[in-house]
Protein backbone atom coordinates (compact mmCIF):
# COMPACT_ATOMS: atom_id res chain seq x y z
CA UNK A 1 0.00 0.00 0.00
CA UNK A 2 1.35 3.45 -0.92
CA UNK A 3 1.97 5.89 1.93
CA UNK A 4 -0.71 8.23 0.57
CA UNK A 5 -3.33 5.49 0.67
CA UNK A 6 -2.11 4.34 4.11
CA UNK A 7 -2.43 7.82 5.61
CA UNK A 8 -5.78 8.66 4.01
CA UNK A 9 -7.28 5.26 4.86
CA UNK A 10 -6.32 5.66 8.51
CA UNK A 11 -7.84 9.15 8.69
CA UNK A 12 -11.02 7.98 6.94
CA UNK A 13 -11.32 5.23 9.57
CA UNK A 14 -10.97 7.83 12.35
CA UNK A 15 -7.52 6.78 13.54
CA UNK A 16 -4.25 8.72 13.61
CA UNK A 17 -1.78 7.47 10.99
CA UNK A 18 1.54 6.06 12.26
CA UNK A 19 4.23 8.74 12.73
CA UNK A 20 6.56 7.17 10.16
CA UNK A 21 3.79 7.21 7.55
CA UNK A 22 3.05 10.89 8.32
CA UNK A 23 6.72 11.71 7.89
CA UNK A 24 6.84 10.01 4.48
CA UNK A 25 3.58 11.72 3.47
CA UNK A 26 5.01 15.16 4.33
CA UNK A 27 8.16 14.36 2.40
CA UNK A 28 5.95 13.49 -0.58
CA UNK A 29 4.17 16.84 -0.34
CA UNK A 30 7.50 18.67 -0.43
CA UNK A 31 8.65 16.69 -3.47
CA UNK A 32 5.40 17.23 -5.36
CA UNK A 33 4.50 13.52 -5.19
CA UNK A 34 1.21 14.22 -3.36
CA UNK A 35 -1.48 15.90 -5.44
CA UNK A 36 -3.65 18.81 -4.28
CA UNK A 37 -6.74 16.59 -4.00
CA UNK A 38 -4.84 14.13 -1.81
CA UNK A 39 -3.39 16.95 0.32
CA UNK A 40 -6.88 18.43 0.69
CA UNK A 41 -8.29 15.07 1.80
CA UNK A 42 -5.42 14.80 4.28
CA UNK A 43 -6.07 18.26 5.74
CA UNK A 44 -9.79 17.54 6.13
CA UNK A 45 -9.04 14.16 7.73
CA UNK A 46 -6.64 15.76 10.22
CA UNK A 47 -9.30 18.33 11.14
CA UNK A 48 -11.77 15.54 11.90
CA UNK A 49 -9.48 12.95 13.49
CA UNK A 50 -6.35 14.67 14.79
CA UNK A 51 -2.82 13.31 14.81
CA UNK A 52 -1.93 13.06 18.49
CA UNK A 53 1.37 14.40 19.93
CA UNK A 54 3.62 11.82 18.23
CA UNK A 55 1.98 12.28 14.83
CA UNK A 56 2.04 16.07 15.13
CA UNK A 57 5.77 15.99 15.92
CA UNK A 58 6.49 13.62 13.03
CA UNK A 59 4.60 15.84 10.57
CA UNK A 60 6.36 18.97 11.85
CA UNK A 61 9.86 17.52 11.59
CA UNK A 62 9.27 16.07 8.13
CA UNK A 63 7.94 19.43 6.92
CA UNK A 64 11.00 21.11 8.46
CA UNK A 65 13.25 18.70 6.59
CA UNK A 66 11.41 19.01 3.26
CA UNK A 67 13.84 21.74 2.13
CA UNK A 68 16.99 23.57 3.18
CA UNK A 69 17.86 24.27 6.82
CA UNK A 70 19.89 27.23 8.03
CA UNK A 71 22.79 26.69 10.41
CA UNK A 72 24.07 29.64 12.44
CA UNK A 73 27.14 27.86 13.80
CA UNK A 74 28.98 29.16 16.84
CA UNK A 75 28.58 32.61 18.36
CA UNK A 76 25.54 34.42 19.68
CA UNK A 77 22.43 32.23 19.96
CA UNK A 78 19.76 32.43 17.26
CA UNK A 79 16.36 33.05 18.83
CA UNK A 80 12.94 33.95 17.45
CA UNK A 81 9.37 34.82 18.31
CA UNK A 82 6.04 33.87 16.77
CA UNK A 83 2.61 35.40 17.36
CA UNK A 84 -0.60 33.57 16.50
CA UNK A 85 -2.06 36.81 15.18
CA UNK A 86 -4.09 39.72 16.40
CA UNK A 87 -4.94 43.33 15.59
CA UNK A 88 -2.54 46.19 16.16
CA UNK A 89 0.19 43.62 16.84
CA UNK A 90 3.47 45.06 15.57
CA UNK A 91 5.55 43.55 18.38
CA UNK A 92 8.01 41.89 15.99
CA UNK A 93 9.15 45.29 14.73
CA UNK A 94 10.17 46.24 18.28
CA UNK A 95 11.23 42.89 19.73
CA UNK A 96 13.65 41.75 17.00
CA UNK A 97 15.92 44.83 17.25
CA UNK A 98 15.60 44.94 21.06
CA UNK A 99 16.85 41.34 21.27
CA UNK A 100 19.63 42.14 18.80
CA UNK A 101 20.69 45.03 21.02
CA UNK A 102 20.96 42.49 23.86
CA UNK A 103 23.45 40.42 21.87
CA UNK A 104 21.10 37.85 20.31
CA UNK A 105 20.83 36.91 16.63
CA UNK A 106 17.22 37.03 15.41
CA UNK A 107 16.50 35.42 12.00
CA UNK A 108 12.75 36.10 12.12
CA UNK A 109 10.74 34.37 9.40
CA UNK A 110 7.38 36.13 9.12
CA UNK A 111 4.27 36.12 6.96
CA UNK A 112 1.74 38.32 5.23
CA UNK A 113 -1.71 39.26 6.43
CA UNK A 114 -4.72 37.19 5.48
CA UNK A 115 -8.13 37.62 7.07
CA UNK A 116 -8.60 40.22 9.79
CA UNK A 117 -5.02 40.17 11.15
CA UNK A 118 -2.17 42.15 9.69
CA UNK A 119 1.05 40.66 8.36
CA UNK A 120 4.50 41.69 9.58
CA UNK A 121 5.95 41.60 6.04
CA UNK A 122 3.22 43.94 4.78
CA UNK A 123 4.00 46.37 7.58
CA UNK A 124 7.71 46.39 6.76
CA UNK A 125 7.03 46.87 3.06
CA UNK A 126 5.04 50.01 3.87
CA UNK A 127 8.50 51.53 4.37
CA UNK A 128 9.74 52.88 1.01
CA UNK A 129 12.36 50.66 -0.61
CA UNK A 130 12.17 47.76 1.82
CA UNK A 131 12.12 44.25 0.36
CA UNK A 132 11.39 41.25 2.59
CA UNK A 133 12.03 38.76 -0.22
CA UNK A 134 15.61 37.76 0.66
CA UNK A 135 17.54 34.70 -0.40
CA UNK A 136 19.48 32.72 2.19
CA UNK A 137 22.77 34.52 1.47
CA UNK A 138 21.31 37.99 1.90
CA UNK A 139 19.26 36.93 4.93
CA UNK A 140 22.44 35.74 6.62
CA UNK A 141 24.26 38.94 5.62
CA UNK A 142 21.61 41.15 7.23
CA UNK A 143 21.73 39.14 10.45
CA UNK A 144 25.52 39.28 10.50
CA UNK A 145 25.59 43.06 10.06
CA UNK A 146 22.52 44.09 12.08
CA UNK A 147 21.85 41.24 14.52
CA UNK A 148 18.32 40.73 13.21
CA UNK A 149 16.26 40.35 10.08
CA UNK A 150 12.52 40.07 9.48
CA UNK A 151 11.86 38.38 6.15
CA UNK A 152 9.69 35.89 4.32
CA UNK A 153 10.56 32.22 4.04
CA UNK A 154 13.00 31.53 1.22
CA UNK A 155 11.76 29.34 -1.63
CA UNK A 156 13.63 26.30 -0.36
CA UNK A 157 12.69 26.68 3.33
CA UNK A 158 9.99 24.17 4.38
CA UNK A 159 8.41 23.85 0.89
CA UNK A 160 5.98 21.22 2.17
CA UNK A 161 4.41 23.84 4.42
CA UNK A 162 3.96 26.31 1.57
CA UNK A 163 2.17 23.71 -0.53
CA UNK A 164 0.02 22.38 2.30
CA UNK A 165 -0.94 25.85 3.53
CA UNK A 166 -2.32 26.82 0.12
CA UNK A 167 -4.48 23.69 0.16
CA UNK A 168 -5.63 24.35 3.75
CA UNK A 169 -6.68 27.88 2.86
CA UNK A 170 -8.70 26.61 -0.12
CA UNK A 171 -10.38 23.82 1.88
CA UNK A 172 -11.26 25.77 5.08
CA UNK A 173 -8.97 23.59 7.20
CA UNK A 174 -6.71 26.38 8.49
CA UNK A 175 -7.88 26.11 12.12
CA UNK A 176 -6.69 22.56 12.90
CA UNK A 177 -4.31 22.77 15.88
CA UNK A 178 -2.15 19.95 14.48
CA UNK A 179 -1.77 21.70 11.13
CA UNK A 180 -1.24 25.11 12.72
CA UNK A 181 1.57 23.73 14.88
CA UNK A 182 3.26 21.96 11.97
CA UNK A 183 2.98 25.05 9.78
CA UNK A 184 4.40 27.48 12.35
CA UNK A 185 7.18 25.32 13.67
CA UNK A 186 8.40 23.78 10.41
CA UNK A 187 9.45 27.22 9.13
CA UNK A 188 10.87 28.39 12.45
CA UNK A 189 12.88 25.21 12.98
CA UNK A 190 14.16 25.22 9.40
CA UNK A 191 15.53 28.71 10.08
CA UNK A 192 17.98 27.11 12.51
CA UNK A 193 16.87 28.76 15.73
CA UNK A 194 17.78 27.38 19.16
CA UNK A 195 15.05 29.12 21.16
CA UNK A 196 11.52 30.35 20.52
CA UNK A 197 8.96 32.45 22.40
CA UNK A 198 5.35 31.93 21.34
CA UNK A 199 2.85 34.74 21.78
CA UNK A 200 -0.54 33.02 21.76
CA UNK A 201 -3.29 35.62 21.50
CA UNK A 202 -6.74 35.23 23.03
CA UNK A 203 -9.81 37.42 22.77
CA UNK A 204 -12.04 39.25 20.32
CA UNK A 205 -9.21 40.24 17.98
CA UNK A 206 -7.50 36.83 17.98
CA UNK A 207 -8.16 33.54 16.18
CA UNK A 208 -8.43 31.83 19.57
CA UNK A 209 -11.44 33.35 21.32
CA UNK A 210 -11.22 31.44 24.63
CA UNK A 211 -8.38 30.89 27.09
CA UNK A 212 -8.94 27.12 26.94
CA UNK A 213 -8.38 27.09 23.16
CA UNK A 214 -5.36 29.39 23.47
CA UNK A 215 -3.81 27.18 26.17
CA UNK A 216 -4.37 24.03 24.09
CA UNK A 217 -2.54 25.63 21.16
CA UNK A 218 0.26 26.98 23.37
CA UNK A 219 0.84 23.57 24.96
CA UNK A 220 0.90 21.85 21.55
CA UNK A 221 3.39 24.39 20.17
CA UNK A 222 5.71 24.24 23.17
CA UNK A 223 5.74 20.44 23.46
CA UNK A 224 6.31 19.93 19.73
CA UNK A 225 9.12 22.50 19.57
CA UNK A 226 10.83 20.88 22.52
CA UNK A 227 10.48 17.47 20.89
CA UNK A 228 12.49 18.93 18.01
CA UNK A 229 15.24 20.09 20.38
CA UNK A 230 14.29 23.78 20.43
CA UNK A 231 14.01 25.65 23.75
CA UNK A 232 10.43 26.95 23.71
CA UNK A 233 8.04 28.72 26.04
CA UNK A 234 4.77 30.58 25.54
CA UNK A 235 2.83 33.52 26.90
CA UNK A 236 -0.93 33.84 26.46
CA UNK A 237 -1.67 37.52 25.89
CA UNK A 238 -4.85 39.53 25.73
CA UNK A 239 -6.38 40.55 22.41
CA UNK A 240 -9.69 41.96 23.65
CA UNK A 241 -8.28 45.29 22.52
CA UNK A 242 -5.72 46.14 19.82
CA UNK A 243 -2.19 45.78 21.16
CA UNK A 244 -1.13 49.14 19.72
CA UNK A 245 -3.71 51.93 19.31
CA UNK A 246 -3.17 51.64 15.53
CA UNK A 247 -4.29 49.09 12.93
CA UNK A 248 -2.90 49.11 9.43
CA UNK A 249 0.54 48.96 7.86
CA UNK A 250 2.24 52.36 7.82
CA UNK A 251 0.35 53.42 10.95
CA UNK A 252 1.63 50.36 12.85
CA UNK A 253 5.20 51.09 11.73
CA UNK A 254 4.75 54.56 13.24
CA UNK A 255 3.49 53.00 16.46
CA UNK A 256 6.52 50.70 16.59
CA UNK A 257 8.87 53.63 15.94
CA UNK A 258 7.23 55.55 18.78
CA UNK A 259 8.12 52.71 21.16
CA UNK A 260 11.61 52.23 19.73
CA UNK A 261 12.42 55.93 20.07
CA UNK A 262 10.93 56.34 23.53
CA UNK A 263 7.99 58.48 22.44
CA UNK A 264 5.38 55.96 23.62
CA UNK A 265 4.83 53.43 26.35
CA UNK A 266 1.84 51.17 26.97
CA UNK A 267 0.80 47.66 26.02
CA UNK A 268 2.97 47.34 22.90
CA UNK A 269 6.13 48.06 24.87
CA UNK A 270 4.94 45.94 27.80
CA UNK A 271 4.27 42.97 25.50
CA UNK A 272 7.67 43.34 23.85
CA UNK A 273 9.47 43.30 27.21
CA UNK A 274 7.40 40.40 28.58
CA UNK A 275 8.09 38.22 25.54
CA UNK A 276 11.76 39.11 25.29
CA UNK A 277 12.41 38.64 28.99
CA UNK A 278 10.86 35.18 29.05
CA UNK A 279 12.81 34.18 25.93
CA UNK A 280 16.18 35.41 27.25
CA UNK A 281 15.62 33.73 30.62
CA UNK A 282 14.48 30.44 29.06
CA UNK A 283 17.56 30.42 26.80
CA UNK A 284 19.84 30.88 29.81
CA UNK A 285 20.95 34.37 28.76
CA UNK A 286 19.74 36.06 31.95
CA UNK A 287 19.56 34.99 35.58
CA UNK A 288 15.81 35.49 35.59
CA UNK A 289 13.05 37.36 33.78
CA UNK A 290 13.46 40.47 35.93
CA UNK A 291 17.09 40.84 34.90
CA UNK A 292 16.23 40.18 31.27
CA UNK A 293 13.42 42.76 31.37
CA UNK A 294 15.86 45.37 32.67
CA UNK A 295 18.21 44.71 29.74
CA UNK A 296 15.38 45.06 27.24
CA UNK A 297 14.06 48.24 28.87
CA UNK A 298 17.57 49.70 28.69
CA UNK A 299 17.85 48.81 24.98
CA UNK A 300 14.59 50.64 24.32
CA UNK A 301 15.48 53.64 26.49
CA UNK A 302 19.05 54.26 25.33
CA UNK A 303 18.31 54.09 21.60
CA UNK A 304 20.28 50.93 20.87
CA UNK A 305 17.15 49.00 19.78
CA UNK A 306 16.13 51.86 17.48
CA UNK A 307 19.65 51.90 16.02
CA UNK A 308 19.45 48.17 15.24
CA UNK A 309 16.05 48.60 13.63
CA UNK A 310 17.27 51.48 11.46
CA UNK A 311 20.33 49.50 10.42
CA UNK A 312 18.16 46.50 9.49
CA UNK A 313 15.75 48.64 7.44
CA UNK A 314 18.63 50.22 5.51
CA UNK A 315 20.19 46.79 4.85
CA UNK A 316 16.85 45.64 3.41
CA UNK A 317 16.69 48.53 0.95
CA UNK A 318 14.94 51.15 3.05
CA UNK A 319 16.00 54.68 4.02
CA UNK A 320 18.95 55.20 6.34
CA UNK A 321 17.13 57.76 8.50
CA UNK A 322 13.78 56.10 9.15
CA UNK A 323 13.95 56.50 12.95
CA UNK A 324 14.52 60.23 12.61
CA UNK A 325 12.17 60.95 9.68
CA UNK A 326 9.57 58.17 9.88
CA UNK A 327 6.65 60.59 9.99
CA UNK A 328 7.79 62.15 6.71
CA UNK A 329 8.90 59.00 4.90
CA UNK A 330 5.96 56.68 5.56
CA UNK A 331 2.90 56.93 3.28
CA UNK A 332 -0.14 58.84 4.56
CA UNK A 333 -3.74 58.37 3.48
CA UNK A 334 -5.32 61.45 1.87
CA UNK A 335 -8.46 61.34 4.07
CA UNK A 336 -8.54 61.35 7.87
CA UNK A 337 -11.92 61.17 9.60
CA UNK A 338 -12.65 61.04 13.32
CA UNK A 339 -15.10 58.46 14.72
CA UNK A 340 -17.18 60.50 17.14
CA UNK A 341 -18.99 58.85 20.06
CA UNK A 342 -22.76 59.19 19.68
CA UNK A 343 -23.44 59.09 23.44
CA UNK A 344 -21.69 59.68 26.73
CA UNK A 345 -20.27 56.59 28.40
CA UNK A 346 -17.29 54.32 28.94
CA UNK A 347 -15.70 52.02 26.40
CA UNK A 348 -16.64 48.62 27.80
CA UNK A 349 -15.74 46.28 24.92
CA UNK A 350 -14.08 46.27 21.49
CA UNK A 351 -14.73 43.75 18.74
CA UNK A 352 -11.15 43.47 17.54
CA UNK A 353 -11.99 41.18 14.65
CA UNK A 354 -14.52 43.72 13.36
CA UNK A 355 -11.88 46.47 13.54
CA UNK A 356 -9.51 44.25 11.58
CA UNK A 357 -12.13 43.69 8.90
CA UNK A 358 -12.73 47.44 8.76
CA UNK A 359 -9.05 47.91 7.87
CA UNK A 360 -9.31 45.18 5.22
CA UNK A 361 -12.35 46.95 3.75
CA UNK A 362 -10.34 50.19 3.59
CA UNK A 363 -7.85 48.33 1.40
CA UNK A 364 -5.28 47.69 4.12
CA UNK A 365 -5.58 43.89 4.12
CA UNK A 366 -6.27 40.95 1.84
CA UNK A 367 -9.42 38.99 1.13
CA UNK A 368 -7.35 36.52 -0.89
CA UNK A 369 -3.68 35.59 -0.97
CA UNK A 370 -1.63 37.66 -3.39
CA UNK A 371 -4.01 40.63 -3.53
CA UNK A 372 -2.49 44.12 -3.41
CA UNK A 373 -2.96 46.36 -0.38
CA UNK A 374 -2.86 50.10 0.36
CA UNK A 375 -0.13 50.61 2.98
CA UNK A 376 -1.38 54.05 4.03
CA UNK A 377 -4.88 53.23 5.29
CA UNK A 378 -5.96 52.09 8.73
CA UNK A 379 -7.11 53.24 12.15
CA UNK A 380 -5.26 55.20 14.82
CA UNK A 381 -5.97 56.57 18.31
CA UNK A 382 -8.31 53.68 19.13
CA UNK A 383 -9.78 54.34 22.58
CA UNK A 384 -9.06 51.34 24.85
CA UNK A 385 -11.58 49.69 27.20
CA UNK A 386 -12.07 51.80 30.31
CA UNK A 387 -11.91 55.11 28.44
CA UNK A 388 -14.57 57.64 29.46
CA UNK A 389 -16.00 59.59 26.53
CA UNK A 390 -18.56 62.35 26.08
CA UNK A 391 -20.79 62.60 23.04
CA UNK A 392 -18.66 63.83 20.15
CA UNK A 393 -15.36 62.64 21.61
CA UNK A 394 -13.19 60.57 19.24
CA UNK A 395 -13.23 56.78 19.53
CA UNK A 396 -10.64 56.42 16.74
CA UNK A 397 -9.35 58.13 13.62
CA UNK A 398 -9.92 56.55 10.19
CA UNK A 399 -7.20 56.91 7.52
CA UNK A 400 -8.70 56.24 4.10
CA UNK A 401 -8.16 56.62 0.37
CA UNK A 402 -11.43 58.52 -0.17
CA UNK A 403 -14.39 60.01 1.67
CA UNK A 404 -16.77 57.16 0.86
CA UNK A 405 -14.58 54.41 2.27
CA UNK A 406 -13.78 56.59 5.29
CA UNK A 407 -17.50 57.02 6.04
CA UNK A 408 -18.07 53.25 5.83
CA UNK A 409 -15.18 52.64 8.18
CA UNK A 410 -16.53 55.18 10.67
CA UNK A 411 -19.77 53.21 10.91
CA UNK A 412 -17.89 49.92 11.21
CA UNK A 413 -15.77 51.26 14.07
CA UNK A 414 -18.81 52.63 15.89
CA UNK A 415 -20.48 49.22 15.62
CA UNK A 416 -17.34 47.52 16.94
CA UNK A 417 -17.01 49.68 20.05
CA UNK A 418 -19.46 49.15 22.92
CA UNK A 419 -20.20 52.06 25.25
CA UNK A 420 -21.72 51.49 28.68
CA UNK A 421 -22.74 53.52 31.68
CA UNK A 422 -20.20 52.00 34.04
CA UNK A 423 -16.44 51.82 33.71
CA UNK A 424 -14.72 48.47 33.21
CA UNK A 425 -11.29 47.24 34.19
CA UNK A 426 -9.37 46.16 31.06
CA UNK A 427 -8.16 42.56 31.01
CA UNK A 428 -4.51 42.12 32.00
CA UNK A 429 -2.05 41.93 29.12
CA UNK A 430 -0.56 38.60 30.21
CA UNK A 431 -3.23 35.99 30.83
CA UNK A 432 -1.10 32.88 31.26
CA UNK A 433 2.19 31.06 30.72
CA UNK A 434 3.03 27.68 29.25
CA UNK A 435 6.43 26.02 29.57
Amino acid sequence: MSVVREVLSALRAGTAPPPDALARFATGIGRGEVGDAQAGAFAMGVCRTGLGPAGRAALTLAMRDSGARLDWGDGAPALDKHSTGGVGDCTSLVLAPALAACGVRVPMISGRGLGHTGGTLDKLEAIPGVSTDLDATRLRSVVDSCGCVIAGATADLAPADRKLYAVRDATSTVESVDLIVASILSKKLAAGIGGLILDVKVGSGAFMKTEAAARDLAEALVSTAREAGCTATAIITDMDQPLAPALGNAVEVRAALDVLTGRARGRLRDCTVALGARLLAAAGLAADEAQAATRLETALDDGSAAERFGRMIHAMGGPADLAERGADLLPRAPVEMSVAAETDGHVTAIDGEALGHAVVDLGGGRVREGASIDPSVGLTDVAPPGTRVARGDPLAVVHAADEASAARAVEAVRAAVTLGARPVEPAPLVRGHVG
